[in-house]
């Protein structure tokens, strides 16, 4: 089964993706704060990572720039999403390697997806 962490504070959104993901044969992890965002990840061994760029605590770009120093967890695929304008510059600064923009069409969620899982 195909597996995803999501990190987003907002509990309505992990509760969409939570259900759309669980129906297209996700197995999905959420947080709302991206503390210990390696113990997380390392925990779950998710097929990719859907971080959010204002999650609490150090904020998307840091915690995606902490996956991606940890040697273990860097070849996991990360999709940054957010709702900011220059959320491209922001996936490149964070080493994301896709970027999504808030709100998203389900079906592009899904064609992204398909490339890393």
């Amino acid at each position: 089964m195909k597996r995803i962490v999501i990190f987003d504070d907002d509990t309505d959104i992990l509760e969409i993706l939570t259900y759309l993901l669980q129906e297209k044969g996700w197995e999905v992890y959420t947080q709302t704060t991206c503390k210990h965002v390696t113990k997380v990840v390392a925990a779950h061994r998710p097929n990719v990572v859907l971080m959010d760029n204002w999650i609490p605590e150090a904020g998307g770009v840091k915690a995606t720039q902490t996956l991606k120093s940890d040697p273990a967890l860097s070849s996991i695929p990360v999709i940054y999403f957010s709702a900011n304008n220059n959320i491209a510059q922001l996936a490149e600064e964070a080493g994301a390697d896709a970027y999504l923009a808030k709100p998203f069409d389900l079906d592009y969620l899904e064609t992204i997806l398909s490339k890393f899982s």
